[in-house]
C-alpha cells in the first residue's frame, strides 16, 4: 500500500498533541504527573510506529496524494453540526460543568448522528460512568462544576 502524503499531516498534528500536552502536563504536581505521562508516551510511541511504517511503505510502494480519500463522503451538514456541537459543549462546560454538558453533548450529537437511543444511552451512562471512576476516583482530578452550578449551590 503506497503512503499518503495527507499521513505525513496526521503524524505532525500528533506530535503537536503529544508536545502540547507534555508542557501542560510538567505544570501539574509531581503526584498527578503519571497517567498523562504514560498516556503521552504511549501516544508518542504508537504515532512513531506509524511514522515508520509509513517510510517503510513509501520506500516500498511509493507515495501518493491521497487527498481524494480523505474528503471522499464528506457530509458537510454533519461536520458543521459537530463543530458547532462542540463549540456549543466548550461554553456549557464553563457554564453548567462537565457532567451535565457531556451528558447533553453526547446525546445530541449521537442522537443527530441516528445512534439508536437505546445505544447512546448506554454509551453515556458507560462513559460518564467510566470517567468519573478513572478520573475522581482512582486519579483524584477535580473536573468543572461549572459557574452556574457553583451559583446554584451556595
Amino acid at each position: 500500500m503506497k503512503m499518503k502524503k495527507t499521513d505525513i499531516g496526521v503524524v505532525l498534528f500528533m506530535y503537536a498533541v503529544c508536545g502540547f500536552f507534555y508542557y501542560h502536563m510538567t505544570k501539574l504536581k509531581a503526584s498527578s504527573q503519571t497517567y498523562p505521562r504514560f498516556t503521552i508516551i504511549l501516544l508518542f510511541g504508537l504515532t512513531t510506529l506509524y511514522l515508520i511504517q509509513m517510510l517503510v511503505s513509501a520506500k516500498k510502494y511509493g507515495v501518493e496524494s491521497g487527498v481524494d480519500e480523505v474528503f471522499a463522503g464528506f457530509q458537510a451538514k454533519q461536520f458543521f453540526f459537530c463543530l458547532i456541537a462542540t463549540i456549543l459543549y466548550l461554553v456549557c462546560i464553563y457554564f453548567f460543568g462537565f457532567y451535565i454538558s457531556t451528558v447533553l453533548f453526547m446525546a445530541a450529537v449521537l442522537l443527530f448522528l441516528k445512534v439508536p437511543p437505546l445505544y447512546t444511552a448506554v454509551t453515556i451512562v458507560v462513559i460518564v460512568g467510566l470517567i468519573y471512576f478513572a478520573f475522581q476516583k482512582f486519579l483524584g482530578v477535580k473536573l468543572p462544576t461549572g459557574t452556574l452550578m457553583k451559583a446554584l449551590s451556595k
